[in-house]
């Protein structure tokens, strides 16, 4: 039997299709049913694919062959992103195109191809101007930020275009705000000058990645899922945690960790991976608000999971310039710690609901999937190796080379033309919504740049929090989740590294605990009521409540509320500091975040159920020992192990009373 048999075996055996989410919440952009079938309907959709392999393809080559000079990569890079947004998504953002683009939408993308092309052809007269501003630069400059506006808005919502026209009219009118954040007031042509000519604004850092290292790791995720990686990480983790008690939430957890390190976007994890555990979870007895908040909590965390990180690792890598491996290990004890917790609880919920894994006679075997797809791990390894020697461009288009050759090895993974030219248009597609961020991005960036806010809004932050951490941490934390309810994680952690950053670097915080905590709570936000986007598409497959699958997910994934503040109050978790305290750190932690996941289920192992008080108690010591130092993990370690002897204590007196009882009771 091959391997496309025994997957179609293994499909017969669980006895169940996939269940699909609410296509509006998914991120992934695409045409709706045509309204009609004309032939100049279909040239139309021929050319939008065309274009968007062409956008991969674009990266493919300048990734191996050298990027282009000054900012031509980026111009390239965002003209094509907007183009493919404008024929793509229709002025209603809440409907699929069906039809030709009607007019405005084709002057948006001559607006487009003007304003781009004019950065592309000026490059070098502009960089030898030394400030010198024309008429044309500022109209070709309001027409290419007015375009970058209304693609996030069509692609991502109001949010982040709301965010960017509040910093812009506050760089016209700095002169009527109050105090500290007061400025004198910047002319059109300024402003334009500086957001559009330079490199502090538009074309600044953010796009900048998102045209070289971020586009490569796009293209290498879809080339994965085309060469069936992800069908590998699906049907192994189900061969091997699917008949374990409560196995297919242990599936979810483990597999939407691995699609989500590489996917980048939590909602598409939950699409991708969910249909499939999520039925399952709720087969083997898992309640629907379970089964959707574990997905969605588990497929938020891959974006935190080296070695990919949703390629964010490569922009933090910019931003601190530290090496690559040098921020996935920082990020690695703090990734595992927050599934620790996930796992726990996933774990012990399987106990009290005394559920049990999947019959053995309906799991997939292991063999044939293990002796075909263990060749898909191969790019993956090949990343982490070349990265040391490499830049990460040239590693991106390496790695993808390796995961086509590979997938030649066998039949049923063979990458044909068809399956090839479907991942490049996949790969176009998928860049539309990071580029389009990045360039926004770039103008709140350049407005905190050209006004001075960055550092006013680290000093106001400082003093608003009276020189206290604590506070500090808390409002940074608020406002990561703020912004993270309606922007995708990237900008979120581009805008926040300018602004708060400085402030949290400023009360000797090392930089690499301050960048990944804006980073982990702008993740968090995919999890969060009102607007857990990640819960919602989890909530959507499960068929239940979306505010009560949030709820869980909160719950679930309060690790990763507690984690930033862990490896902030102490270092040694991400790596800062000497062997002993590391180690330390790190075993103390997994103590306390395996105590939060038993007291939040009301479970202890080798215990059973216990009381309120008890879990109280747990909690208290979790916190404990969460904190960094050898008085607070002793005082923790007292905690958890009294609570645990008094429960032992208290049941075996319980024992005893029964037996007692029984004993009187016979004649």
């Amino acid at each position: 039997m091959d391997y496309e048999e025994t997957r179609a075996d293994n499909a017969a055996k669980l006895e169940f299709a996939p269940e699909k989410a609410d296509p509006n919440l998914s991120d992934d952009v695409d045409f709706g049913q045509p309204e009609n079938d004309s032939r100049s309907y279909r040239a139309f959709l021929t050319l939008f694919a065309a274009l968007a392999a062409l956008l991969a393809l674009f990266h493919l080559y300048t990734a191996q062959f050298g990027i282009l000079t000054g900012v031509r990569q980026r111009a390239v890079h965002l003209t094509l992103v907007l183009v493919l947004t404008f024929m793509i998504k229709p002025a209603n953002r809440k409907k699929q195109r069906t039809h030709l683009p009607p007019f405005y939408d084709c002057l948006c993308i001559l607006g487009a191809l003007a304003s781009g092309g004019y950065m592309y052809v000026m490059d070098a007269e502009l960089s030898a101007r030394t400030g010198t501003i024309y008429i044309i630069d500022v109209v070709m400059g309001t027409i290419l930020i007015l375009l970058i506006l209304e693609a996030c808005r069509r692609l991502m919502g109001w949010a982040l275009p709301v965010v960017s026209l509040v910093m812009i009219a506050y760089a016209f009118f700095g002169q009527y705000f109050p105090g500290i954040i007061a400025h004198p007031g910047y002319s059109l042509k300024r402003i334009i000058g500086y957001l559009f000519l330079g490199t502090e604004g538009v074309f600044g850092t953010a796009l900048n990645m998102s045209s070289t290292v971020i586009a490569i790791f796009i293209i290498f995720g879809s080339f994965l899922k085309y060469t069936g990686t992800g069908d590998f990480v699906t049907d192994f983790s189900i061969a091997a945690f699917g008949r374990v008690r409560g196995g297919p939430a242990k599936v979810a957890v483990i597999a939407s960790t691995l699609f989500g390190s590489l996917s980048g976007s939590a909602v598409a994890n939950v699409v991708a991976t969910g249909s499939f555990t999520i039925p399952l979870m709720k087969r083997v007895g898992y309640e629907p608000r379970f089964a959707g908040a574990v997905e969605a909590v588990a497929s938020s965390g891959g974006q935190i999971m080296p070695p990919v990180m949703g390629a964010t690792a490569f922009v933090i890598c910019d931003v601190l310039g530290m090496p690559y491996i040098g921020v996935c290990l920082c990020a690695l004890v703090p990734a595992l710690l927050y599934y620790v917790a996930v796992f726990i609880q996933v774990d012990l919920r399987a106990v009290k609901l005394n559920l049990r894994g999947l019959p053995a006679d309906q799991l997939p075997d292991w063999k044939p999937i293990l002796k075909h797809g263990w060749l898909s791990f191969m790019p993956i390894v090949l990343l982490v190796v070349l990265l040391n020697c490499w830049s990460a461009s040239k590693v991106g288009f390496w790695v993808i080379v390796c995961s086509v050759v590979l997938s030649f090895a066998h039949k049923e993974t063979r990458m044909t033309p068809k399956k090839f030219l479907d991942a490049l248009v996949d790969s176009g597609k998928g860049m539309l919504e990071v580029g389009a961020s990045c360039a926004i991005s770039g103008i709140v960036v350049g407005v905190f740049g050209l006004t001075g806010l960055g550092l006013k809004f680290s000093n106001v932050l400082v003093t608003i929090a009276g020189g206290n951490l604590f506070v500090l941490l808390l409002m940074t934390a608020v406002a990561s989740i703020i912004l993270g309810m309606g922007m995708s994680t990237l900008p979120v952690y581009l805008i926040l590294a300018t602004l708060v950053a400085p402030a949290l670097i400023k009360m000797e915080i090392p930089p690499i605990a301050a960048h990944l905590f804006i980073f982990y709570y702008g993740i968090i936000a995919a999890i969060t009521p009102p607007v857990a986007i990640a819960a919602y598409a989890g909530a959507s497959i499960a068929k239940e409540d979306p505010i009560k699958v949030g709820i869980t997910a909160c719950r679930l994934g309060v690790g990763a509320y507690i984690l930033p503040f862990m490896f902030v109050y102490g270092p040694a978790l991400v790596l800062q500091g000497s062997g002993p305290e590391i180690v330390q750190s790190i075993v103390t932690a997994v103590i306390g975040i395996a105590c939060l996941g038993m007291s939040f289920e009301g479970y202890v192992y080798g215990v059973g159920q216990v009381g309120r008080l008890s879990r109280v108690l747990l909690i208290a010591g979790a916190l404990c020992l969460t904190i960094s130092g050898t008085v607070t993990d002793l005082a923790g370690l007292a905690l958890v192990a009294g609570t645990v002897i008094c429960s032992l204590v208290t049941r075996g007196k319980g024992r005893t009373l029964q037996i007692n009882q029984k004993r009187d009771e016979q004649p």
